[in-house]
């Protein structure tokens, strides 16, 4: 019986020629197992968005040093926190404009748009001989960045039911790997005239411009997926024409049924009630959006303020680190996190499930930053030892932490309105992070200057508010507040 039911519902699947979705469609329905080809294009874009975010952060201190706009070291952090936010208020403005166009006229030519605008203002910014062109190239990058939601909306998308979380984690996992890349990009190829004279000449291009070497090879990476995405196949269902009914817009998530099947399949049916809610009264889906949002405040605050502590004088409570010994820890913590969400996170939230990954993840996260402060204390092999360990833990929770938010914001809503949700989630998440480095940055220039006080001296307040944020967003992930998605 249930072999010709399926049979039957096979029959009544009816495919349009011309509609690039349902080519895609039918192309997942013949492929069996892990589609690699279209986790690798997830990859790739994912990790070119995430590139650029946080290059910056090992060399923004020195390149504000650079142009004297900080009249104390004690300041200088307050400016990097803004150039740090542009980017954040740039993607706030615009994303949920690109979420709704790349639901009305497809995945790819969002993809497309956002990629090239890493092309041109990333280069534009290793540029900038000022303050202000540093902040303008960054607040413009910011506003054609569309790629984050879009091909988190894609992933669930471009393969089978069975590879759906998958395909987020691998999102996630990309977007983790180039956060943590970037810097060591950033750390690595800064001021490559100082670091490695004996190859660049304080009298060429890279001498004259310290931090156009980082840009660029993000750059030059980002053409190369520009290019290879000229094979990205799309998503959206395109149906009209002669010949061809006239496409239902709350239908666009499935293989096109003709009448028969469509009255025959309620599951359908209650998917195409589910599209005519109100997002903003979709609450599993707004819930999951807010608590991704104060997480994602906290990760970006870290951020900023890991790479100003690190290299920061110990007499303010820092490591003393060089940008390079900065990288040298990002790029190990990368390392870590690749091997943990490619061998580990898929069994662990297969057996946990994705919101108790992110609760564990949080809750770990808590004690894990309060030993920051003491790790200042130690010094040599024994520092380099503990902060690298440190690292790999707090990037490998924070990133399986936003994984399990990916998996239940997606499972919120239907296909047809995963471009919306998505844009409203990196609009919210956005606004967020635009405070992360504005408000880390003056947080750490505020800490710095209260070395000697009886209550949570110099860093010490840096990470217990750190802490206390983290809270917050662990607290949000329970009943009432977090509502679980239908499966």
């Amino acid at each position: 019986m249930e072999e010709s039911t399926t049979s039957l519902l096979e029959r009544e699947v009816e495919y349009y020629e011309n509609c690039p979705g349902c080519k895609t469609d039918r192309l997942k329905q013949e492929q069996t197992g892990v589609p690699y080809k279209h986790l690798s294009f997830i990859w790739i874009v994912s990790l070119c968005t995430a590139l650029p975010i946080s290059s910056l952060f090992p060399f923004v201190y020195f390149m504000i040093r650079d142009f004297h706009i900080a009249k104390r070291e004690e300041d200088i952090g307050f400016y990097a926190g803004f150039v740090g936010s542009s980017f954040m208020v740039g993607r706030a403005l615009t994303s949920l404009f690109w979420g709704v166009v790349a639901d009305r006229y497809g995945r790819k030519p969002i993809i497309l748009m956002g990629i090239f605008s890493v092309v041109v203002f990333n280069t534009l910014f290793g540029l900038s001989t000022s303050f202000w062109m540093a902040l303008s190239m960054r607040f413009l990058l910011g506003c054609f960045n569309s790629l984050l939601g879009t091909i988190r909306a894609y992933a669930s998308e471009v393969c089978r039911e069975e590879y759906r979380a998958l395909a987020l984690s691998v999102v996630s996992t990309s977007r983790g790997i180039g956060l943590i890349i970037g810097p060591a990009i950033g750390g690595f190829f800064a001021q490559p005239a100082e670091k490695y004279p004996n190859v660049f000449t304080e009298s060429s291009i890279f001498g004259r411009f310290p931090y156009f070497l980082p840009c660029l090879i993000i750059s030059v990476y980002s053409v190369g997926v520009l290019i290879a995405c000229r094979w990205l196949p799309e998503t959206l269902h395109r149906h009209g024409g002669k010949g061809n009914q006239k496409h239902d817009p709350y239908d666009m998530s499935e293989p096109c049924l003709n009448e028969s099947g469509r009255k025959n399949n309620i599951v359908e049916l209650e998917e195409r009630q589910t599209h005519k809610l109100n997002l903003l009264k979709n609450w599993p889906l707004m819930s999951t959006i807010i608590v991704y949002c104060v997480f994602s405040l906290q990760e970006m605050a870290y951020s900023e303020i890991f790479s100003l502590w690190a290299v920061s004088d110990k007499k303010y409570g820092g490591l003393s680190f060089s940008s390079q010994e900065v990288g040298e820890v990002l790029a190990i913590s990368g390392f870590g996190l690749l091997l943990f969400q490619l061998l580990l996170y898929p069994p662990v939230e297969k057996i946990l499930g994705p919101l108790m990954v992110t609760r564990l993840s949080a809750a770990i996260s808590i004690p894990l930053l309060s030993c920051y402060p003491y790790i200042a204390m130690l010094s040599g092999v024994v520092l380099h030892l503990v902060i690298n360990c440190a690292s790999i833990l707090r990037n490998t929770l924070s990133v399986s932490l936003v994984t399990g938010l990916f998996i239940l914001q997606n499972n919120a809503v239907p296909r047809s309105q995963r471009g919306a949700a998505n844009g409203i989630s990196i609009t919210a998440m956005s606004v967020f992070k635009a405070f992360g480095p504005a408000g880390g940055g003056a947080l750490f220039s505020w800490a710095q200057k209260r070395q000697v006080t009886n209550f949570l001296p110099g860093d010490q307040m840096v990470f217990f508010v750190l802490n206390l944020v983290q809270v917050v967003g662990l607290m949000l992930t329970f009943k009432p507040f977090l509502t679980e998605p239908r499966s």
